[in-house]
């Protein structure tokens, strides 16, 4: 079974309320159980070669709120970038919260502390990446994007395979890279999941994650407003998001 057939296996029925498509973040509300929850995932817009330009990038916008909840997260299988950046964020807010299970605790530093005087493989560049060299032993950037001392994403067949851990953005769930990333890992490497993006599921440990590093939102009218305005995660925050994660060692 693949991640998203074992994710979506695993979602209770609910009724969608918001789908929110941000310049930056992507924001769905579903009602579960009379429970509001609200999903966050990256805003990944489609290029000419990756997707047909004569396609809309969201088929069947306009009419998202009438779909089943199970059905608009089948979203996140789908060729369009902007369709899967939808299905992951509705994944995202059917899950349930694992609270009990979380430490407020920020990617950075657990980076930071499996990372230590290890050779870290980072696929994603995030905001704290000049700070993260100092603290750990090697840090190998992997970026679709490269800038400053990044390297290209295509150096992943030779870089992940040398890390002794392995941080992954939660971007990569999105894009359908993230099983064939971790094929390339070692067998003894530390593999990390990152960002607002991941879905805190404890399946994914089923798939040779050690740690997952997330976001809950607990302030849903707030980030919903961000969303809509173009706020960048740092603003998402301050707004009313909590940085959590969870390990496989808690469960």
């Amino acid at each position: 079974m693949n991640l998203f057939d074992a994710l979506l296996a695993a979602l209770p029925d609910g009724k969608i309320r918001e789908v929110r498509v941000g310049a930056f973040w992507t924001a769905v509300v579903a009602e579960v159980n009379g429970a509001m929850r609200c999903g966050l995932a990256a805003t990944f817009f489609n290029t000419a070669d990756q997707y047909p330009a004569d396609q809309p990038d969201v088929r069947d916008a306009g009419n998202l709120l009438a779909r089943d909840a199970r059905a608009l997260a089948e979203l996140a299988r789908a060729s369009s970038r902007l369709e899967a950046s939808i299905g992951v964020a509705t994944i995202n807010a059917l899950l349930p919260p694992p609270r009990e299970l979380c430490a407020n605790i920020n990617a950075e530093e657990i980076i930071a502390r499996e990372g230590a005087g290890k050779r870290v493989a980072l696929v994603g560049h995030f905001p704290f990446v000049s700070r993260l060299r100092e603290r750990v032993g090697t840090l190998w950037v992997l970026e679709e994007q490269p800038r400053g001392d990044d390297l290209p994403a295509n150096a992943a067949t030779e870089i992940i395979p040398q890390a002794d851990v392995l941080a992954l953005t939660g971007t990569t769930i999105i894009n359908h890279t993230f099983e064939a990333l971790m094929a390339l890992r070692r067998a003894d490497a530390r593999v990390l999941v990152l960002g607002p993006s991941t879905p805190l599921s404890p399946i994914l440990f089923e798939y040779g994650v050690d740690i997952l590093s997330g976001a809950i939102v607990e302030n849903v009218d707030a980030v919903l407003r961000g969303v809509s305005e173009g706020a960048t995660f740092r603003q998402l925050h301050r707004l009313g998001v909590r940085l959590v994660t969870l390990a496989r060692d808690h469960t």
